[in-house]
């Protein structure tokens, strides 16, 4: 997680990711290539180590021969929790990240976190790249088949409800602006219902 992130965001879908997830670990800075957890997981033989990255050369389930390389180890899903501008900082200073092998989704997915800009519709919050890898992973058995990613989704889905909400009241003066672009946003929001 990028410090930025970190400082900002204490609510953050990779906090909540990590309070949802029972092995889920959170490394906070930007450069990563001395910290010793990291290093551990990734040069056990237990793992087999991805980043989960867009590219051209990223494996997805789909593709031929994902499982027999994956040879019956633990995914081990390196995800970036930041902006994507701070993403590209890490990336520079973690050069080792891009070694290891890519991982995306077969799947196209759209964010239900529609309050937050991305620069793509793909572009999709922790806890959703999460849940997706979780399915996506037990199609074809590399996940636990009675693992329920959905309380996750649900988890997220409230905070999404509860944010909006909050910004309704703000916008009809009901709670204090709390932030210095507040008063960018007048127009009250659709709580969606999930």
């Amino acid at each position: 997680m990028h410090i930025k992130e970190a400082k900002k965001q204490r609510t953050g879908t990779g906090r909540l990711t990590k309070i949802s997830l029972k092995d889920c670990e959170i490394f906070e800075g930007i450069d990563f290539t001395q910290n010793k957890r990291l290093n551990e997981l990734l040069s056990s033989k237990e793992y087999f180590p991805v980043l989960l990255y867009p590219s051209e050369d990223a494996w997805t389930v789909k593709q031929e021969n994902f499982t027999q390389t994956v040879n019956g180890r633990k995914i081990l899903a390196i995800i970036i929790d930041s902006t994507w501008s701070c993403s590209r900082s890490i990336i520079k200073k973690n050069e080792f990240l891009m070694d290891l092998p890519k991982f995306s989704f077969a799947g196209d997915y759209r964010s239900i976190f529609t309050f937050k800009r991305e620069p793509t519709p793909q572009c999709i919050s922790t806890i959703e790249t999460c849940y997706y890898l979780i399915k996506e992973l037990q199609t074809v058995n590399l996940a636990n088949k009675d693992a329920n990613p959905e309380p996750m989704m649900n988890v997220f889905k409230q905070m999404i409800k509860e944010q909006l909400q909050a910004e309704n009241e703000r916008i009809a003066g009901l709670r204090p602006n709390t932030h210095p672009k507040d008063f960018r946003y007048t127009k009250k929001k659709e709580i969606p219902d999930f």
